[in-house]
């Protein structure tokens, strides 16, 4: 115990610049956990916490039983599995085809292009997406000199998940491959030259030499994403959604601001977004535990 501290003494400027990130993660991550308790209540504002009735687990028994809960449950799990399966490997992608590129500045000037989205507001985006995808908008103007009829991108509920998707992908695939393309500069080149006088071609250097040397982030990248497998994004979801569309859109996000603000629900509400953080806990400690048994790191 006292080697510890002596290191924090020693190493104290290093602890320091951590202290920002602790204080956050503190005050607005762990602090916030102590009004989870009124999951257990019939939670009234007017009376506190301390004075409101304690009801056990009868919202979460509600929630298992309202069909409605049952319904935007699939709707967040369809909507996550595309984004892990879907948008999560095109990072990968797209890391590999930048690193595959030898003109240092096109792939510069590449880089700056793809990264720029992330640096948009879900308001922007959806914004820009709108002005493409509404019935009047540029998508279905093109449609139209072509003698076709216009597609109802907004309104229509098939539509709904694909499109959430895709903003996501254009959003926040380029700045995925930050971590991947660090992760890619730090394979042996001697690899590659070993490779070569093997006969490999460039797709067996890419399978055999490049994602195996990337396999550990790879792994550590998924196991943090399941981690929010139930986390769709609110904003993301809450500027899409419409009338004509919210059958196939409502998601847990959505469906807690609904319960918990709209209609004063706030005990239910906060139940649902406990089991949220569970589930997500149980899937991260779960894979965790997988990865270390197939050879990988994992988190911990």
């Amino acid at each position: 115990m006292a080697g510890i501290f002596n290191r924090m003494k020693r190493e104290r400027f290093i602890y320091l610049l951590l202290l920002p990130g602790l204080l956050y993660f503190i005050i607005y991550r762990y602090l916030p956990m102590a009004g989870l308790v009124i999951s257990f209540q019939d939670y009234n504002p007017f009376v506190g916490i301390w004075k409101s009735e304690w009801v056990g687990f009868k919202h979460f028994a509600r929630m298992f039983e309202d069909s409605e809960v049952i319904h935007v449950l699939i709707n967040t799990l369809q909507i996550s599995v595309l984004q892990i399966f879907v948008a999560f490997p095109f990072s990968i992608i797209l890391a590999l085809m930048l690193n595959a590129l030898r003109n240092e500045t096109y792939k510069k000037l590449i880089q700056s292009m793809v990264y720029l989205p992330h640096f948009l507001s879900w308001v922007v985006v959806v914004g820009i997406f709108v002005v493409f995808m509404r019935g009047e908008g540029l998508i279905n103007s093109i449609l139209a000199q072509f003698g076709l009829s216009g597609i109802p991108f907004l309104t229509e509920p098939a539509l709904f998940k694909p499109i959430i998707v895709l903003q996501t992908i254009w959003k926040e695939a380029g700045w995925g491959t930050i971590i991947f393309l660090a992760a890619l500069s730090g394979v042996n080149p001697a690899l590659y030259e070993a490779a070569v006088i093997d006969g490999a071609s460039r797709f067996r250097q890419l399978w055999h030499v490049t994602l195996p040397a990337i396999r550990g982030v790879i792994v550590t990248l998924f196991i943090l994403r399941l981690g929010s497998v139930l986390d769709t994004g609110f904003e993301h979801i809450f500027l899409m959604l419409n009338p004509f569309n919210m059958e196939s859109g409502n998601v847990l996000d959505t469906y807690v601001y609904y319960k918990g603000i709209q209609q004063g629900n706030i005990s239910f509400a906060t139940s649902v977004g406990m089991f949220k953080g569970v589930i997500g806990l149980i899937l991260v400690v779960s894979a965790g535990k997988l990865a270390k048994r197939f050879g990988e790191d994992g988190l911990y």
